[in-house]
């Protein structure tokens, strides 16, 4: 008997591969505009002295592709590759998420890397972005750790 909630295995492969395309284009848009130097990033947050307002724009045409393609996705019935769709529920705001998000927040703005151009800047061997991702691991291992205790 083929549990319908289990993709198939073409199913499966066909969203690694999905993924993987997007990921593809997503680290070389990051590349194209220039978003894995931190000092964009750091630019971007100095809104009172040299502002460099590369993010907004990235961050704007994103907005501006997705948000269309996010209703037509909603409309279908199915995925391409699963069995269902996989929206969050939660609304509500709390003490975890307002603190990682802070925290979130001044990483990003001492580092000037958040996950995904961290994680292209240490693919393309940059040491600042092999460093950033070790720290990042690292801080997933103890969040990881510290939520299996309280669990």
């Amino acid at each position: 008997m083929i549990d319908a909630a289990v993709p198939s295995v073409p199913g499966r492969v066909g969203s690694l591969l999905l993924a993987g395309l997007t990921g593809a284009l997503f680290g070389a848009g990051l590349l194209v505009s220039g978003l894995v130097q931190p000092a964009r990033i750091v630019g971007f947050l100095d809104m009172f002295g040299d502002w460099d307002p590369t993010l907004l724009v990235a961050l704007g045409a994103a907005v501006a592709i997705y948000a269309p393609a996010f209703r037509w996705i909603r409309r279908r019935s199915a995925p391409w590759f699963d069995v269902k769709l996989y929206l969050p529920t939660r609304r509500d705001l709390d003490v975890p998420l307002i603190a990682g998000s802070a925290v979130f927040g001044i990483g990003w703005s001492l580092g000037g890397f958040c996950p995904g151009p961290g994680i292209v800047s240490a693919a393309s061997g940059s040491l600042a972005g092999v460093t950033f991702l070790a720290a990042m691991l690292v801080g997933m291992y103890v969040q990881h750790r510290v939520a299996s205790r309280s669990a």
